[in-house]
């Protein structure tokens, strides 16, 4: 079956679908051709025309994407993980994607449990912290069952610094650990002692100082930056650097003088950011993340509120089935490698960062930063198919996030399960690749496709919702 990540990196091409004739006729005539064997999903069929039929779908969908739209994001506070998330005790860490467990955990996700383990002091040494971690005494709870975000492994443990997230059109809240950077991170499955020790100024000294900044001059809002960052090349998800660069310059009369803080750990949290073009990646996805719960709970609506993976398993939710997570194996990366990694090397696809796509910015709007590609791989004229090809499966184009390269047209916005089961076009996303064996880090960024099974399920059950 021909891959459409594949075909959407190719010069212009006439593709077919199903039986070969038009694609021999085709061919016969001289042009190009690209051959998928493709057929609806037979298993949703039913599903859909009972959704169809049922009629509720269409208002539900036009209510879910319009409160997605509706919010306004704002960073309004750093505190620390166990002051926000109730319930959280000191051996509670929070993990991307569905829920998992040590014995299913992909290396990235153990490794990443381990430097936090280590972090939080629960563990002397890797192996301890894996003994223990394999001996339950850690509990493991997903990023999105708390209004959170996480990108790659996503393990936030109680002490670590969170960015406050609020809705200044609305009531909603959302959370996201602080970016450490790039390379051997926790986030990326990395735990070595100057991972811990980074960690470790990030608690002591940027979370406070950046509260301190925004106690200072007040809340940041989030989609104006995103929005003016689209304008700058940035896609929102593996392209940060101008975000990065306008979150800086909105801090940076706090920083330099107004903030309650010591002035070299200002100057340090100044370098800090202005050396981490991935910054806001982290406050980017917590935006998101408040959109989509914003539209969670409509019922008969088969807009999708939650795509996420955590190296194991990719899994969506949809809005009108609430809580309930649809799973399929999570799909391996294609990447370009850092150094003399190979995709031998890689984990699965991993991360609630496709919260960023699921709100219509990173793959579905890499038309708007052609200069990713030299990042995740594919070509400028390909991000612009991608993009391109999102419209088809999305609710709705985005009112702030546009693209100069189309005419500022607005991002494909709220991806639509139903869209995705019968057109069969899947939701194009760009990622970083962690190593699969636990320690290793970063080993390269790429592309990568949401599994069809995941949506098909999805409408298989919202479907016995509405009979």
């Amino acid at each position: 079956m021909t891959n459409l990540s594949n075909l959407l990196d190719t010069d212009p091409v006439v593709a077919t679908a199903g039986t070969d004739m038009l694609a021999d006729s085709i061919e016969q005539q001289g042009a190009a051709v690209s051959r998928a064997d493709w057929q609806p999903p037979r298993a949703a069929a039913p599903a859909l025309a009972s959704l169809v039929a049922d009629g509720r779908m269409p208002e539900a969908n036009a209510t879910a994407i319009e409160r997605m739209l509706a919010v306004r994001p704002q960073l309004v506070d750093v505190q620390v993980a166990r002051d926000v998330f109730a319930g959280m005790t000191d051996r509670t860490f929070l993990h991307a994607g569905p829920p998992l467990t040590w014995e299913r955990a992909s290396g990235p996700m153990r490794g990443a449990i381990i430097g936090a383990m280590l972090y939080e002091g629960l563990a002397n040494d890797p192996d301890d912290a894996a003994a223990k971690a394999a001996a339950g005494e850690v509990e493991l709870s997903p990023c999105h069952h708390h209004g959170a975000v996480g990108p790659m492994a996503g393990v936030t443990s109680p002490s670590m610094p969170v960015a406050v997230v609020a809705d200044g059109a609305g009531d909603g809240i959302s959370y996201s650990t602080l970016n450490e950077g790039l390379g051997k991170v926790l986030r990326y499955g990395a735990f070595a002692p100057e991972v811990i020790e980074r960690l470790q100024w990030m608690d002591q000294v940027l979370g406070p100082v950046l509260g301190a900044v925004l106690r200072h001059r007040g809340p940041i809002d989030l989609q104006s930056l995103i929005a003016q960052a689209l304008q700058m090349g940035d896609d929102g998800h593996n392209r940060n650097r101008a975000v990065t660069s306008l979150f800086l310059r909105e801090i940076g009369a706090a920083l330099v003088d107004g903030a309650d803080a010591p002035t070299d750990q200002r100057l340090d949290v100044f370098t800090f950011i202005d050396g981490n073009d991935h910054f806001m990646l982290n406050l980017v996805m917590a935006a998101g993340k408040l959109g989509s719960d914003a539209a969670a709970g409509v019922p008969a609506s088969s807009l999708v509120t939650v795509m996420a993976r955590n190296g194991t398993d990719f899994g969506v939710r949809l809005s009108g089935t609430g809580d309930q997570w649809f799973t399929a194996p999570a799909p391996p990366v294609d990447g370009l490698y850092l150094g003399a990694f190979t995709e031998a090397d890689a984990s699965p696809d991993i991360g609630d960062s496709t919260i960023t796509e699921t709100v219509g910015l990173g793959g579905f709007a890499m038309a708007a930063a052609p200069a990713i590609v030299g990042f995740v791989g594919g070509t400028a004229a390909g991000a612009v198919r991608r993009t391109q090809a999102m419209y088809e499966i999305t609710l709705a184009e985005h009112h702030a996030y546009q693209i100069p390269m189309l005419e500022f047209r607005g991002t494909p916005t709220g991806i639509d399960a139903a869209r995705v089961v019968r057109t069969g076009v899947l939701p194009q996303i760009n990622t970083g690749v962690a190593g699969k064996v636990p320690g290793t880090g970063m080993v390269g960024a790429g592309l990568v496709e949401a599994p069809i099974e995941c949506f098909v399920d999805g409408i298989n059950a919202l479907a016995a919702t509405v009979e």
